[in-house]
């Protein structure tokens, strides 16, 4: 059977994965210390990482709100030969962690993002640091890892790069755009992310700003893409991109940002040189590819209702692209530079100040103790 091409545009980079550095044959493996995942949902949706950390010998950090709750996931925990600390971030006191002046900048605005996956996975870095957890991996409540021992030879690499993340396999893991341009024939693959990522904790940090593509950031420094790489496989479970349109509408910044600056690296070229001009550039090209999108999923076979769905959230996200100025996205990176440097202090501080290593002493340093539920293997 003969495959059919792909579509390119030249308004967009479908794929980012030159980026990456080739992780070595026969990676020896090395022990995972923590599995943390945010997680929203219901408790159920926290078996598989149990059972993860149960083969691994590891803790598992459930970072629960809305429908999850640390008691719940503690009673599901209970029997299962697992280390859990499970903490209900919805209750937390602020100050806990840094403001950000990334978030400030979008605060009271319509790109304003009202989502906590950042906020957790940024406390799971600072409890990782405290308690002296050094190989850590960031696992969604939707994805599972087929192989575990993908995640111990992924925790070996660590020493060489700053992120090592897994292919996802399953459903795709892209954009609401991105989606739609590869259902329609466009050539799209996929990055790698925070939703199945192994990092040491003991390499200089870096955060999660509080926007879409955070993982994406997270890996960056300041000029460029830190050293990363993929091994193993991690499967998304199935979901639907096109069900709520306000989705592709919180993405669009984000996916903007983190796909600009990206597409300076794929160039050979510096960060720096994302400056409002550079930015203006950046808009027309989405706005151009966004376009050209709709004129693909329009060719499509299928159903209309399936199209009409699609071009609904394009429509959405083209019309946000539209109300995105140039400099605040100057203004956002230039934040967020400084925000990695306010979070190392915020973690050196924190070091400074607690010091015990004992995940009971840490809750009760950082005021946790009577949101979490500590149950030691």
């Amino acid at each position: 059977m003969t495959r059919t091409a792909r579509i390119r545009s030249r308004h967009h980079h479908g794929s980012h994965r030159g980026l990456l550095h080739t992780a070595p044959m026969n990676s020896p493996e090395a022990d995972v210390d923590a599995i943390i995942v945010p997680t929203a949902r219901t408790p159920q949706a926290l078996e598989h990482a149990i059972a993860l950390a149960a083969e691994l010998k590891c803790t598992v950090v459930a970072l629960c709100s809305k429908d999850s709750s640390a008691d719940a996931v503690a009673e599901l925990a209970v029997g299962a030969d697992a280390e859990l600390l499970a903490i209900d971030t919805g209750r937390l006191t602020e100050g806990l962690l840094p403001r950000f002046q990334t978030c400030d900048l979008l605060a009271a605005t319509e790109f304003s993002r009202h989502t906590d996956t950042s906020h957790k996975r940024n406390l799971g870095l600072e409890i990782a640091r405290l308690t002296g957890w050094e190989k850590i991996v960031f696992l969604d409540d939707d994805i599972e890892i087929p192989d575990p021992s993908d995640l111990r030879r992924a925790s070996a690499l660590t020493g060489r790069f700053a992120g090592v993340g897994l292919n996802i396999h399953g459903y795709p893991d892209n954009s609401v755009v991105c989606h739609a341009y590869r259902e329609a024939g466009g050539e799209q693959t996929m990055f790698i992310g925070g939703g199945a990522l192994v990092v040491d904790t003991s390499t200089p940090p870096s955060f999660f700003p509080n926007i879409y593509n955070e993982d994406w950031f997270f890996l960056l420094n300041g000029d460029q893409l830190r050293p990363t790489t993929v091994t193993g496989i991690a499967r998304q479970k199935p979901y639907d991109p096109f069900a709520r349109e306000e989705r592709a509408q919180t993405e669009e910044l984000g996916d903007l940002l983190a796909e600009g600056l990206l597409w300076l690296l794929d160039e050979g070229r510096s960060l720096h040189e994302a400056d409002a001009a550079y930015w203006r550039q950046a808009l027309a090209r989405r706005q151009n590819f966004i376009i050209d999108t709709m004129t693909l999923v329009r060719r499509m076979d299928g159903s209309v209702e399936s199209r009409d769905r699609m071009l609904s959230s394009l429509q959405v996200a083209h019309r946000r692209s539209l109300h995105i100025e140039p400099e605040l996205c100057e203004a956002y990176v230039r934040a967020w530079r400084e925000d990695r440097w306010t979070w190392r202090q915020h973690l050196t501080e924190a070091q400074q100040n607690h010091r015990s290593g004992d995940v009971l002493k840490v809750m009760a340093e950082l005021g946790l103790e009577l949101h979490s539920r500590y149950l030691p293997r």
